[in-house]
């Protein structure tokens, strides 16, 4: 120990470090922490979870092949549990920005769970003995392929407790919606120009459907990121681990975490890329972009109240100006698009990230794609739960949309099965220079009857498929 115990002295391959004196990492931890002072970016819990669950693992492992003993093989799972628990999350502090195939990080966590089970051990903290991080708690191991495992668990145990929860809440958020703004007809647009009539509630059906869809898609997300590297150490030829190693690892996993793994068909593919973690998050990508859609789209609808379209009341959950009175904004459909925007960014991240990181044998920039995966997947999960309470469950329908439909120059479409098309396009383009409605020009210009025009320009028979048509329903 040095002066006051506030350092004491850790050795590693390359000669001593110090390090202070309550650390649980020892001197390749400390040589990182040098070595990289760029970001205020560590991992995220969830990666460190996937860290602690794998070692743990590992260790169950082998001392089940005799590779360790019985009491040094119980002390690593004990340790590695608290790493997993986050008792000891505070030892972690690395930033992203490191060695590219995560080295660092991973003896972070062998030192860490090396002196933590000395310590269980009854070991003073510093001693490299009777666990070694290296000899002990790293068996069967390599950062090449442990790391690259713990990206795909880490984002599949984000997934599983975040995502697939929030977007199922939004889905069923924005069927209620569907259910009680049905009876709601309004003017459809397209190109932001006013089209024929749709129900209020049909838009909102539509949206459901994407989410419904977006779920779909992470499944499809959670099916790649389920095949994991282990196994295949340094460069997918598993040199140094055990036969049985990375199958026995994975199914313990898999019935820890009661999520469906599997090992890799082929180490050589899964060390040498990331191509997986590309495919999956371009599939939460494509939620994301939902997302943008369904947002945009609320904030139009709401815009207003008065000189904007106003088809719809938001819930007001603060003031919008610090000049302007009584102003209230769509700050939480705000929000949804900014996490989207940001979730479309760190897809063009981990799509270089992964082709230009991946050379050769090993993909160099697995820290920032852990990274932004990770990001992505709760900046989904927090922005559609929050989405749901704070503005879909409490959207209500203005007069506005109602009113406006009867003044709407698409009307003229359900025409056009009984007057022709030209001659439809021409009552529009009367309707809309004299500011008559379609209803008035078409009783001025063909011999159409009331009641002819009462059942043609019904909007109910116009949001129902078929009914617009001859012989079709009024």
């Amino acid at each position: 120990m040095t002066t006051q115990n506030r350092t004491r002295v850790e050795r590693d391959t390359m000669g001593t470090m110090e390090v202070p004196a309550d650390a649980y990492y020892g001197a390749q931890t400390q040589r990182a922490v040098e070595n990289f002072p760029i970001s205020d970016l560590r991992f995220p819990r969830r990666f460190i979870q996937a860290l602690g669950l794998i070692k743990g693992a590992a260790a169950e492992v082998n001392r089940q092949l005799g590779l360790l003993d019985r009491q040094r093989g119980e002390a690593i799972v004990q340790a590695a549990r608290d790493v997993a628990d986050g008792k000891l999350d505070n030892q972690f502090p690395l930033d992203i920005f490191q060695t590219g195939s995560g080295t660092s990080t991973n003896m972070n966590a062998n030192e860490v769970i090396a002196h933590r089970a000395n310590e269980i051990l009854g070991v003073p903290l510093g001693e490299k003995g009777p666990v070694h991080p290296n000899d002990q708690v790293n068996i069967g191991q390599s950062s090449n392929d442990v790391i690259p495992t713990a990206i795909h668990l880490s984002a599949l145990l984000a997934m599983r407790d975040e995502l697939f929860p929030a977007l199922q809440h939004l889905e069923s958020a924005l069927r209620d919606r569907s259910k009680e703004l049905w009876p709601v007809i309004k003017t459809g647009r397209t190109h932001l120009q006013d089209a024929t009539p749709i129900r209020l509630g049909q838009e909102f059906l539509g949206y459901a459907g994407q989410i419904e869809r977006g779920i779909l898609r992470a499944r499809v997300a959670q099916q790649e990121l389920s095949e994991l590297a282990l196994g295949g150490t340094a460069v997918g030829t598993g040199i140094n681990t055990h036969a049985n190693f990375s199958r026995l690892v994975i199914e313990r996993l898999s019935g820890e975490t009661g999520i469906e793994l599997r090992e890799t068909g082929n180490h050589f593919q899964a060390q040498g890329t990331l191509d997986n973690v590309v495919a999956a998050h371009g599939e939460l990508k494509a939620i994301a972009v939902s997302l943008l859609k369904i947002a945009n789209d609320i904030r139009w609808m709401g815009s207003g109240p008065r000189a904007g379209l106003g088809e719809i009341a938001l819930p007001e959950v603060a003031p919008g100006s610090s000049i302007m009175p009584g102003k209230v904004n769509p700050v939480i459909a705000e929000s949804v698009a900014m996490a989207s925007v940001q979730i479309i960014g760190n897809d063009t991240t981990i799509t270089v990230a992964c082709g230009s990181g991946s050379t050769l044998e090993l993909n160099t920039m697995m820290p920032l794609t852990a990274y932004n995966l990770l990001q992505s997947i709760h900046l989904l999960a927090a922005s559609a739960g929050n989405f749901a309470d704070k503005a879909i469950s409490g959207i209500q329908a203005t007069e506005r949309g109602p009113e406006m439909v009867e003044k709407g120059l698409m009307l003229a479409t359900a025409l056009a099965p009984a007057v022709g098309y030209e001659q439809a396009a021409a009552i529009a383009k009367e309707a809309a220079r004299s500011g008559k409605t379609i209803r008035e020009i078409a009783r001025e210009r063909t011999g159409l009857s009331d009641e002819d025009l009462n059942r043609i320009l019904n909007p109910e028979a116009m949001v129902q498929p078929g009914s617009t048509l001859a012989g079709g329903g009024g």
